[in-house]
C-alpha cells in the first residue's frame, strides 16, 4: 500500500468517526443519552456497524467519547478567555458571561455533564468518572482564579461559582434563561466583590 492509499484510508475512517461522533452529540444533547440507540446514530451518520466498531468499544465508549468532545470545546474556550483577559477579577467575569451567553443560547438543553451524571448515577461508571474528571478540572481552574484574586477562602468562593454554574445551567433550560443568565452573574461578581 502508498502513503498516499494510507493517507486517504486514515482520512476515510476518521471522516466516518467525525460523522459518528457529531451525530451521537447532536442526538445526545437533544435528546438525551439512553434515549438514543446506536443503531440509529449510525443510520444517521449513514456509517456502516463495521465501522462503527473500528472506531467505538460499544454506546459507553461513543458516550465518553461525547462528552470528552464537550470538554475538550469548553477547555479550549478557557483557556482563549485566559490568553485575553489577564486579573483574576476579569477571568471570572468572562467565564461566567460565556456559561450565560451559552445558557442564552438557542437549543440550550442544559448541560451535557449534568445530563449524562443524571442517566449514568453509579459513580464507578465510565461516564459517570468522565463527568467527575471534567468537574474536577473547571473547579481547579476558578480555585486558580480565586487564589490569584487573594480570596479569604478561595476553595469556599470556587465551589460557590461552580453551584451558582450548575443552578444557572438546569434554571435556564427549565425557565427563564435570561433570569438565569442574570442570576449567575450577579452571584459571580458578589464572590469577586467579597473576596
Amino acid at each position: 500500500m502508498s502513503t498516499t492509499e494510507e493517507v486517504s484510508g486514515l482520512i476515510r475512517r476518521s471522516a466516518a468517526r467525525d460523522r459518528l461522533l457529531g451525530t451521537a452529540s447532536r442526538l445526545f444533547y437533544s435528546e438525551g443519552i439512553r434515549g438514543v440507540g446506536v443503531d440509529r446514530v449510525m443510520a444517521e451518520a449513514d456509517v456502516a456497524r463495521g465501522t462503527f466498531y473500528r472506531h467505538f468499544d460499544g454506546k459507553e465508549d461513543l458516550v465518553r467519547a461525547y462528552l470528552e468532545g464537550a470538554d475538550r470545546q469548553i477547555r479550549d474556550g478557557v483557556a482563549a478567555v485566559a490568553k485575553q483577559v489577564s486579573s483574576p477579577a476579569g477571568f471570572l467575569a468572562a467565564v461566567a458571561h460565556g456559561i450565560g451567553d451559552e445558557v442564552c443560547g438557542a437549543g440550550f438543553r442544559g448541560c451535557p455533564f449534568i445530563n449524562a451524571a443524571a442517566e449514568y448515577p453509579d459513580p464507578q461508571n465510565v461516564i459517570h468518572q468522565t463527568v467527575l474528571r471534567h468537574r474536577a478540572w473547571f473547579r481547579e481552574v476558578l480555585l486558580d482564579a480565586f487564589r490569584r484574586l487573594g480570596a479569604t477562602s478561595p476553595e469556599q468562593s470556587a465551589d460557590s461559582m461552580v453551584a451558582l454554574r450548575d443552578g444557572a445551567m438546569v434554571a435556564g433550560y427549565l425557565g427563564d434563561a435570561q433570569a438565569a443568565r442574570g442570576v449567575l452573574r450577579h452571584g459571580v461578581t458578589a464572590l469577586v466583590a467579597a473576596r
